[in-house]
């Protein structure tokens, strides 16, 4: 069994495999306080409600853009599942060669999506992952990491507008606007928020493709990737479990092989 997490600042995003089956996945909160013991808790009572067992022995691959929670992740793979976890980082086998200026400065969970778009694709791709920030990560043709671009996430832009306009009230992003033209201000909000990244995807997604010189397939994840997708003219595709997939990969190309040293 293989358990794959990716660490994000707003959520953590967990999958268990048994050989290419994907048996179940969840998304909880990250808890940067989260103790070594508490965090092995939530593992059991996660995998107790698929009937799953949280056995020692169990094999570990993590990628975290969340640096204090590294000695907590690392102390309960250690308690929990009598295992090291293999971390996505430098050293790591991606498959991918990484054409930016400082290779260790990109996010572990961009290459880790960039590997499983490839790998979907076997082509030039652009993935645009809608997570605490908005990222567009683009892979060539040749299956080489050539960079990307960061915006704010989406609920980023929901609380900046609670925090720093006194009479906006704190909306949650669930459904689309009915109207453009809306007629409240829960409903503004909504709307501006929506179609405001809907044009900012469509907008640096177009420029991405003039850049490159190619028509790359467009494929996104993250949480709210299919409320924006759905009315973008450019992604072509939603695949929540992208990182998922990632994780696997790059742990299949980095598991030891038992004919080793024969």
């Amino acid at each position: 069994m293989l358990v794959v997490m990716d660490v994000g600042n707003t959520n953590t995003v967990i999958g268990v495999y048994q050989g290419d089956k994907l048996l179940s996945h969840w998304r909880i909160r990250t808890e940067k306080e989260a103790t070594i013991d508490e965090l092995g808790m939530l593992m059991r009572n996660l995998f107790q409600s698929q009937g799953l067992t949280l056995a020692p022995g169990t094999e570990l691959i993590i990628s975290c853009v969340v640096p204090p929670m590294v000695n907590t992740f690392e102390g309960f793979a250690l308690r929990y599942l009598k295992n090291r976890p293999l971390w996505v980082g430098p050293g790591i086998k991606t498959g991918m060669p990484i054409l930016y200026d400082n290779p260790r400065e990109v996010g572990a969970d961009r290459i880790v999506n960039a590997v499983a778009a490839y790998e979907k694709v076997h082509g030039s791709v652009v993935i645009v992952d809608f997570g605490t920030a908005t990222t567009f990560d683009i892979v060539s043709r040749n299956g080489e990491y050539l960079g990307g671009a960061i915006a704010p996430g989406v609920m980023i832009s929901c609380e900046a507008l609670f925090l720093k306009a006194s009479k906006l009230p704190r909306v949650e992003i669930f459904a689309k606007p009915k109207s453009i033209i809306a007629k409240d201000t829960i409903s503004s909000m909504n709307a501006g928020i929506i179609y405001g990244y809907v044009g900012l995807v469509d907008g640096i997604v177009t420029r991405i493709k003039e850049a490159l010189h190619d028509h790359p397939r467009v494929i996104a994840t993250g949480g709210l990737a299919c409320l924006i997708a759905s009315e973008t003219k450019t992604i072509d595709e939603v695949d929540d479990y992208l990182t998922l997939k990632g994780l696997k990969i790059i742990y299949e190309r980095n598991r030891p092989r038992p004919d080793r040293g024969k």
